[in-house]
């Protein structure tokens, strides 16, 4: 049996690390955990403690997102295999798409170096879409064969379909997600504005770093058929769902915003909601316009306001979809898909690995 080490200081409860644990687990693969809550140097010290403990137990080491302020630690410490889930870039993240400092900076030089000497240190690098593959290779000069693309799938004993509780008579729109750029609310907020006289309800949940600017706007807009919501436990998430018609995906205006597919996409196509999310490269390595999902144009919010208008007359359009979407992750997007070529790299990389030691 294989046995990976998931080390780092990682949330166990964040999807993305408890979908690649699961889907591990279920291809067959033993985990064992080393994983700090730990801040500044006191992590450090707590994951060298527990570490020491597993030292001998593994085959592979796992640093898990986020995992560029730790991954030097294991690099020292471990004379397995190291992979590292990369997820996203800090350097993008907090420059480009967060813009908490200017580019060419001495903070964007020292996130720039984050993510280079992660990605150099690991002996593969997990990142969500092959767009996302590519801006690395261009932007931190690495090479391709490093790279394993691994989708971020959703956890299907979380969410998953329940029975509808739709009202007939408000059309419904549901959005989920933390409040940074990326998502593109302000767009939401402008499409809901535009929507204010039909029958159209818009719920959105979160909180994040554009909240303050958002409700600022929506009060000045004096939006009528918005709610706003706080952050609510992940497992009513699909309560949620099932009392919409519509899901929403990320519509912003932003470069990342083209490399990714965002969890809140395939908790649709899970809990079989049809789904509305920006047209970009990323997201058409996965789905299709009209078959899967339903695309508009990125930052958009007429594009996106005609899009929910006509699936209001499209009953039987919306339940093709979310049949086709729930199908679709079924066949592809579970847990143990989304890892099986993981699993499968596990097994190469010992080898390669016991070959040249």
């Amino acid at each position: 049996m294989m046995t990976i080490c998931y080390f780092g200081i990682y949330d166990p409860e964040y999807s993305r690390s408890r979908i690649l644990i699961r889907g591990l687990e279920e291809n067959g693969a033993k985990i064992i955990r080393c994983h700090s809550k730990q801040t500044g140097l006191r992590k450090y010290v707590d994951l060298l403690k527990k570490y020491w403990v597993l030292r001998n137990q593994y085959d592979i080491m796992l640093v898990g997102y986020p995992g560029q302020r730790v991954i030097f630690l294991a690099w020292i410490l471990s004379r397995k295999p190291l992979i590292f889930d990369a997820f996203i870039s800090v350097y993008d993240s907090r420059i480009f798409d967060r813009t908490y400092a200017k580019p060419r900076s001495l903070r964007s030089i020292y996130y720039w170096l984050q993510d280079y000497f992660s990605c150099r240190l690991a002996d593969k690098v997990l990142l969500d879409t092959k767009t996302h593959i590519d801006y690395f290779v261009k932007t931190f000069r690495i090479e391709r064969e490093k790279f394993q693309r691994v989708l971020v799938g959703s956890d299907d004993r979380m969410i998953f379909p329940k029975k509808k509780q739709i009202r007939d008579t408000v059309f419904t729109i549901h959005f989920h997600g933390t409040f940074i750029p990326l998502q593109g609310i302000e767009y939401i907020i402008q499409a809901a504005k535009m929507l204010e006289q039909k029958n159209i309800r818009f719920n959105i949940i979160g909180q994040g770093q554009t909240y303050a600017s958002i409700r600022y706007m929506a009060e000045q807009l004096q939006v009528t058929n918005v709610t706003f919501t706080d952050n609510v436990p992940y497992r009513d998430l699909g309560t949620l769902m099932s009392h919409a018609n519509v899901c929403l995906g990320i519509f912003g205006n932003t470069q990342k915003a083209k490399r990714v597919i965002p969890n809140k996409v395939y908790e649709a196509l899970a809990s079989k909601c049809p789904c509305i999310t920006g047209d970009s490269p990323a997201i058409r390595e996965l789905l299709t316009d009209n078959q899967e999902i339903f695309l508009v144009n990125m930052a958009d919010p007429k594009a996106l306001a005609e899009k929910i208008l006509e699936l209001t007359e499209a009953p039987e359009l919306l339940e093709k979809i979310s049949e086709a979407g729930y199908l679709f992750f079924q066949k592809n997007l579970t847990p143990k898909k989304v890892t099986k070529d993981l699993f499968d790299l596990t097994y190469a990389l010992t080898s390669k690995h016991s070959f040249f030691r």
